[in-house]
């Protein structure tokens, strides 16, 4: 069967190894001649599994031995749209408006105290991350989403404030060496870099926690998971063990380090087309634009017929834009090879002789 090139934004690709390892374990954990989906979230064997991918979710970021906890938990990105206000917000906190994920955590936020919008790049739909913040003293915390899926803009550097900052991180955690220790708190679904969908991964700086004022129900407590280890209830188990495997595979390659070099080329190698091609437009500001998830469309409407004709007969799918962004993503996450971005690239460029 010829390759899938599979640029979905969500739930991503996996490294082929990790889907082997899954598998293997689905029928046979470790040689226990158990199922990974049948053992105890209390055994032995777990709480390896669990403290292993902790130890290495804060060391590929520089983060072990800082004061920081991993926590792996239940909801993904969006129910850390919810907990983080829970947990940091006293009475004022500050949002940067980038993107739909950006506005969804600012909508969370409003039900915990006063939500101060610092800016946003709405006014041009999304295609721009803002400079020159304003961050007034005395807020609780900074929240920004490092990463814009949808509209394919990118942070390049952390914001300063005199209070905790907190990232959403979900669509380029892993991706690329980052000042992380800048950063108090980042959260993120797995299904881009981690794992599985539905798990969320939090590092958390422990000092941060405990100053609400507010009495927080367990569930949502940070400092409870903390101090259950990730088990206040019963663990995904399934999708941290594959998140694991994961990081295993991300370490061995050479760390963060060695995967941003890969990243890099690929996204280089898909922009130069973009920008080569006089029939192509890129939708993200090229100071801003992402190395994660590349956003573009076509000057023809005539166009995307024949682009949607030559991707099927290429294998290439899961190409499509976001449904309120329209035009065409493609996501380039970690284990996405060049060798899929070339297809995708020669695709483009071989549209001149259909036109």
């Amino acid at each position: 069967m010829s390759k899938v090139h599979n640029f979905c934004a969500g739930p991503c690709l996996l490294p082929d190894e990790v889907y082997r390892g899954a598998a293997e374990a689905v029928i046979d954990f470790n040689g226990s001649g158990l199922s990974i989906l049948s053992i105890s979230h209390r055994s032995k064997e777990f709480i390896a599994v669990l403290e292993e991918a902790q130890h290495l979710a804060l060391s590929l970021f520089g983060l072990e031995g800082k004061g920081y906890s991993a926590l792996f938990l239940q909801g993904g990105a969006s129910m850390e749209f919810l907990r983080v206000p829970y947990n940091l917000m006293k009475t004022k906190a500050g949002y940067v408006d980038t993107g739909n994920w950006s506005s969804k955590a600012i909508a969370q936020a409003q039900a915990f105290g006063e939500v101060n919008v610092l800016a946003s790049s709405k006014d041009r739909k999304y295609a721009y991350i803002p400079e020159g913040i304003v961050i007034p003293r005395g807020l609780d915390y900074v929240h920004y989403t490092s990463n814009n899926t949808i509209y394919g803009t990118q942070y390049r550097d952390v914001p300063q404030a005199d209070c905790p900052i907190v990232c959403d991180m979900s669509s380029d955690i892993y991706s690329r060496v980052y000042d992380c220790d800048k950063i108090d708190l980042i959260y993120a679904g797995a299904q881009k870099n981690i794992g599985p969908a539905g798990l969320s991964v939090v590092l958390v700086r422990d000092s941060i926690l405990g100053k609400s004022g507010r009495v927080l129900p367990q569930m949502m407590d940070y400092a409870e998971h903390i101090d259950k280890g990730s088990l206040y209830h019963t663990a995904n188990v399934f999708a941290i063990y594959t998140s694991l495997l994961n990081l295993r595979w991300l370490d061995r390659l050479g760390g963060v380090e060695a995967i941003e070099k890969i990243n890099n080329q690929k996204a280089t190698t898909l922009y130069r087309a973009i920008d080569d091609l006089d029939y192509v437009v890129g939708l993200a500001d090229v100071d801003y634009r992402s190395k994660m998830n590349v956003t573009f469309d076509f000057k023809e409407e005539q166009m995307k017929g024949i682009f949607d004709t030559m991707c099927a007969e290429a294998n290439i799918t899961n190409i499509k834009g976001h449904r309120v962004a329209g035009g065409y993503r493609a996501s380039l996450y970690n284990a996405l090879t060049q060798e899929s971005v070339d297809a995708l690239v020669g695709v483009l460029h071989e549209m001149k002789s259909k036109i």
